[in-house]
């Protein structure tokens, strides 16, 4: 059904596309001399352009505001689930790209943002060919301040457990310099949890066995932090340098479960454990060079490298009630020491209505995996892209036309075995937009992109799980491409504003896992699949009930799957969303959130993220906001799968005392005169790769 849909939409629109190939999209930027805007008669909330979507920070929430994340939350953009509690951002239940004057940022580093600088916010979702494998970018236009220095602090403590989150950033000028100097930790360290388990396990010849698992106990551990030096330099319109050193830790990463099985067959009970985790140490560096040009030219070129050095683990252990020792004991440990390089340059040329972009990537990963379950066996695996791309934008009185052509070719392989592939990829992209007036506006996008294989589905190594399954990786994937059509309506009426769209997405080789039995194993293995098809509908408010006093916004969607692959066919259909509530006065705010995952279907499992509810109460006083809150005020904490292949059904729940109060301070100072940070507005991919062991 979704296939035909996606089709149909397809047939209709392709006539439209085509003619429209040579002409590409505008690159948002803020240090270009001639910025290609529209033409704005007044100045409503939200600004619909041809490839984005314009928030202006009203008065109100800047002075509720201590830092960008806390800006960015009271800016209420629909579609975006905004967690300041959590430090996450998410759209649709899909990871965002956040970037700072174009250039790719951390939570972290927008919360070093000061609310006062940020100009504007910029919400991309049909991103251009130069943002990468990403579905949604988040741009803050942050221009000069009038400090000379600024200090943000936080902390943000449970009441109940070991739970916070704690960060610090500091900016110095001088002259056409600016430093920055900044830091977080967040604190998660056992924290009781449970997990409800049952699975069933059919083998070929028709025998069944049902283990069901009634928890005994557990907890998990999840504590990271990070810091960074920067440094750059501006001389407006003329040149930008940028410098980073940064370092990212993981201290403790790990879950813990203990369980009695129930078997069907009869069999005495048995006592499992079931213990996984990693840590590990990446340190980073960047340095990127802006050159412009006469006649309104600009030469971009940006370096990027990381080495992670860590371990992952995975253990899984059985007994009897009675029984001494162990009916299955599997244990996996993976030391990795992996590097990662990245080098990107662009040209761009712009013209009153019109822009070109053109630009060439290269990213390298080198990879070695030491297997100390495996009397220390080392492996190595190397994966090399280069990515080229041209994009063009046109703007034709009411209409913008955009359109891009990209190719990716991917290398990757194993030293030991000799064993690997490569390819290339074509990545088209296409956006029509036609504005009715300053208040109505629809736009017709046609996206794709590549998914490479990660080292853990590529790895050949075998990895045992428990008594019944094994996983081993498949050296001879492809790079999987992916094409996505969206067609969205954007509104602005009084006091709402929002969007109403669906989307059609087609993986027809999307990398998935299957099952197969062999010699009384259970395998797991990964394949070049049949395909993904998703067709979703969305509705995206925002309400100004009592304008700067109380409002709402929120996103509701719909989405259906199906899934191709070895044996199996799956459909998938759910609804998901978020709404989220401010009132504010007299300095005080109010602010509830309430969080439904979206099930997502990717080969034969069903996988949900967090439920969550949020309620916090903040007073501003001078360079403070002192706040309190609780996390799951109501509701149940449910994070979990599904997996229905015929082989093996099973269905966990991980279960998680979430009713956590909590306080926060943020203290926000500002002094002297400071100088506009550098506009960095390409970023070399350099990300590292990671083994994980295999678990149930």
């Amino acid at each position: 059904m979704a296939t035909t849909i996606f089709q149909r939409i397809l047939i209709v629109t392709l006539p439209v596309i085509i003619p429209a190939i040579a002409i590409a999209q505008e690159i948002s930027d803020t240090i270009m001399p001639h910025e290609l805007n529209e033409i704005v008669v007044h100045a409503p909330k939200v600004i619909h352009k041809a490839d984005m979507d314009v928030y202006h920070p009203s008065r109100s929430a800047v002075d509720n505001s201590k830092n960008g994340m806390q800006l960015l939350q009271n800016l209420m953009i629909p579609t975006l689930n905004v967690n300041d509690a959590l430090g996450s951002i998410s759209a649709a239940g899909q990871a965002v790209q956040v970037r700072i004057n174009g250039h790719k940022a951390t939570i972290e580093q927008i919360k070093a943002l000061l609310p006062e600088t940020i100009k504007r916010v910029e919400w991309i979702d049909n991103p251009g060919l130069r943002y990468g494998e990403t579905n949604y970018v988040l741009n803050f236009i942050v221009a000069n301040p009038t400090v000379g220095g600024s200090l943000i602090a936080q902390a943000q403590p449970a009441l109940n457990c070991a739970w916070g989150k704690y960060d610090a950033s500091a900016k110095f000028n001088t002259g056409r310099s600016q430093w920055e100097i900044g830091g977080y930790f967040k604190l998660t360290e056992n924290i009781k949890a449970h997990r409800d388990y049952s699975e069933t396990f059919s083998w070929p010849d028709g025998m069944k066995l049902t283990r069901t698992e009634t928890p005994l106990g557990g907890e998990l551990n999840n504590s990271f932090g990070a810091c960074w030096l920067s440094y750059n330099y501006v001389k407006p319109d003329t040149t930008v340098v940028y410098v980073q050193l940064a370092a990212n830790r993981t201290f403790s990463d790990s879950n813990h479960y203990t369980g009695l099985l129930s078997l069907s067959n009869g069999e005495n009970d048995i006592v499992l454990s079931d213990d996984s985790g990693s840590k590990g140490t990446t340190p980073r560096f960047f340095i990127y060079l802006e050159q412009h040009f006469a006649h309104s030219q600009m030469l971009v070129v940006d370096f990027s490298a990381s080495l992670y050095t860590g371990h992952t683990y995975s253990t899984y252990l059985e007994r009897g009630e009675d029984a001494t020792g162990y009916i299955t004991d599997v244990s996996t440990y993976i030391k990795d020491r992996n590097q990662a390089y990245g080098l990107e340059a662009d040209y761009i040329k712009q013209w009153r209505s019109s822009k070109l972009t053109a630009g060439a990537s290269y990213s390298a990963n080198r990879n070695r995996s030491r297997y100390e379950n495996l009397d220390g066996q080392i492996f190595h695996q190397r994966q090399d892209k280069v990515y080229l791309f041209a994009e063009y934008f046109q703007r034709i009185n009411e209409f913008t036309l955009t359109a891009g052509i990209g190719a990716q070719y991917t290398d990757y392989m194993f030293k030991e075995t000799n064993q690997g592939n490569h390819s290339w990829n074509w990545r088209p992209q296409v956006t029509i937009s036609y504005r009715l007036n300053q208040d109505h506006q629809i736009r017709l996008s046609f996206q794709s992109w590549q998914t490479t294989p990660s080292l853990s589905q590529s790895n050949v190594t075998p990895q045992q799980i428990d008594g019944f399954q094994w996983r081993i990786g498949n050296p001879n994937l492809k790079t999987a491409s992916s094409y996505s059509l969206a067609l969205r309506y954007n509104f602005n009426i009084p006091r709402v504003n929002g969007s109403l769209g669906i989307r059609a997405l087609n993986s027809p080789d999307a990398i998935a896992p299957y099952l197969y039995w062999n010699d009384n194993k259970l395998i797991t293995s990964y394949e070049n699949s049949r395909g993904l098809q998703t067709l979703a509908f969305s509705l995206s408010p925002q309400i100004d009930i009592i304008p700067d006093w109380l409002m709402t916004s929120g996103n509701i969607q719909y989405r259906i799957e199906r899934m191709k692959g070895t044996g199996y066919k799956h459909y998938n259909h759910n609804w998901s969303g978020n709404v989220s509530l401010i009132l504010r006065h007299w300095g005080f705010q109010l602010t509830g959130q309430y969080v439904r995952a979206q099930k997502e279907l990717w080969g034969e499992k069903i996988s949900w993220g967090e439920n969550l509810s949020i309620i916090q109460l903040s007073y501003n006083w001078n360079k403070w906001q002192f706040g309190a809150g609780v996390i799951m005020p109501f509701g149940q904490y449910d994070q979990g799968s599904k997996m229905l292949s015929k082989w093996n059904t099973n269905e966990q729940h991980t279960r998680i005392d979430m009713k956590m109060p909590y306080i926060s301070i943020c203290y926000n100072l500002q002094w002297g005169h400071q100088k506009r940070g550098a506009n960095k507005i390409i970023n070399a991919d350099a990300n590292t790769d990671k083994s994980t062991a295999g678990r149930r």
